[in-house]
């Protein structure tokens, strides 16, 4: 307790870290809007920087711009992409029955090729689980299309708040953080410190993320529609979302592509296309997409970038996982600058 928090700043930066936590905890739920509307206008504010550094332009018309894009982003996901996704989903949920007939049908013969090592019991009794699982699927999906009906009320209000809040966030940046920074100490060097080498890394991570989502569903989409594959809006989405988790999202999403390649066409020549389509992008992201878009970004080892997947995913779902990294560079930034500020402080008195 001497050590480290008989340093004011370190107590501010402990009083604010559980501050943060507490509201997130207690009233995350409610403050969804205002949360993502933040999170959104700190993506966006990379554009409006740009626009206003690089071409010269006032902050007003690179926010009218950036914002205007997102605008047509926005509708162009509501009616256009989010309809077809939609579709191909409920043709690839009506499908199911035909695959699995299929699928039973392919397993019943190992039986008799592998007489030795599986039975026919457990063939049948691992098509019965499959089945009971895929009806609990089902009566989710079901439960979940009905349950959605009565937050649609919800939703519309949140498309609406959502982007207004974005506005305002990227149009009032400087006045509403001058207006935060009144409750905060004057002797926060600390803290500050921690923010510039957190803001730095994150802010390149989620973008350049977001970046990388959209190229690798981009090339997916094209490389599935050259090959002719079924559900390739789905599919290409699926591959795109897979970076969020690095080195698991893109082993698990090889399964559902192998099982439309295989139902579509068997394994011929068109299923190994996929599949090596398939790995050439991974192997093009994880090899040449990667390093271009985060060289110096981030500096974790990788069992704690799976280790922050599994817990902030644990705790938060998809926003978990997206926000892991950027959440346990906060971390590491926070134990490296800790202990160095708090023990050099120490010394001096010492001294």
């Amino acid at each position: 307790m001497q050590k480290h928090f008989s340093d004011p700043q370190v107590v501010i930066l402990a009083f604010l870290l559980l501050l943060a936590a507490t509201t997130i905890f207690f009233i995350g739920d409610i403050l969804v809007p205002v949360i993502a509307a933040v999170i959104i206008a700190y993506i966006l504010d990379g554009s409006v920087s740009f626009l206003s550094r690089k071409l010269k332009l006032p902050r007003t018309v690179s926010v009218a711009i950036t914002f205007s894009i997102f605008i047509l982003l926005l509708l162009s996901a509501l009616f256009i992409l989010a309809p077809l996704m939609i579709r191909q989903a409920s043709q690839f949920v009506l499908q199911i029955p035909g695959m699995m007939s299929r699928g039973q049908d392919l397993l019943m013969q190992l039986p008799e090729k592998y007489p030795t090592i599986i039975s026919e019991k457990h063939i049948l009794e691992l098509v019965s689980g499959i089945r009971l699982q895929v009806a609990e699927f089902s009566q989710h999906v079901v439960s979940f299309s009905l349950s959605s009906v009565s937050d649609l009320l919800t939703f519309m209000v949140y498309l609406i708040l959502v982007p207004l809040l974005v506005f305002f966030f990227l149009f009032d940046k400087k006045k509403m953080l001058d207006w935060f920074t009144r409750f905060l100490p004057d002797d926060r060097a600390l803290v500050s410190t921690i923010w510039k080498d957190v803001n730095q890394k994150s802010a390149g991570y989620i973008r350049g993320k977001f970046a990388e989502i959209l190229i690798v569903w981009f090339v997916s989409l094209i490389t599935f529609l050259w090959l002719g594959l079924d559900y390739a809006m789905l599919l290409s989405f699926m591959v795109g979302v897979s970076v969020l988790i690095p080195y698991v999202g893109a082993a698990v999403v090889t399964v559902p592509i192998a099982i439309v390649a295989y139902f579509q066409w068997g394994f011929d020549s068109n299923f190994a296309y996929v599949i090596a389509a398939y790995g050439i992008i991974q192997f093009l992201d994880g090899n040449l997409l990667v390093p271009f878009l985060f060289s110096e970004m981030v500096n974790l080892h990788p069992a704690a970038i799976i280790t922050a997947v599994i817990i902030f995913g644990g705790l938060w779902g998809v926003w978990g996982v997206f926000f892991a990294i950027p959440l346990a560079t906060l971390i590491h930034a926070i134990i490296n600058a800790w202990p160095q500020t708090a023990n050099l402080r120490t010394e001096s008195a010492v001294e």
